[in-house]
């Protein structure tokens, strides 16, 4: 971005573009993470369906046990996806001041 359309911007304008970029990062992040885990799921999906459908001419039975192990693995893919968000979004958090406050809390009567 140029400089002229940096000092063509009001205050105002300032606070709202760093408002919307606050609001919107987030968002992307959170947009972007279902979006993967729901194309994974999906495509997991799709593997699985060809793999019955070639297992079934061939007349050897499918186990039961191996549909049931890929739902458990995708949940926790999902589950550690989840945890991993939760502690990336944590650290970012800013840690409170171990000083004390600069002006009186109790106010004098």
């Amino acid at each position: 971005m140029s400089t002229d359309t940096d000092a063509r911007l009001t205050p105002a304008q300032r606070v709202s573009r760093g408002l919307k970029y606050s609001v919107v990062g987030p968002v992307e992040v959170t947009r972007g993470t279902l979006a993967l885990g729901l194309n994974t799921a999906a495509t997991s999906a799709a593997w699985l369906g060809r793999q019955i459908r070639e297992a079934q001419p061939q007349s050897e039975p499918v186990s039961r046990r191996r549909p049931l192990r890929y739902v458990l693995i995708g949940a926790g893919v999902l589950a550690v996806g989840a945890v991993v968000f939760s502690i990336v979004r944590r650290s970012m958090r800013p840690e409170p001041s171990a000083l004390p406050p600069s002006v009186e809390i109790t106010p004098k009567p």
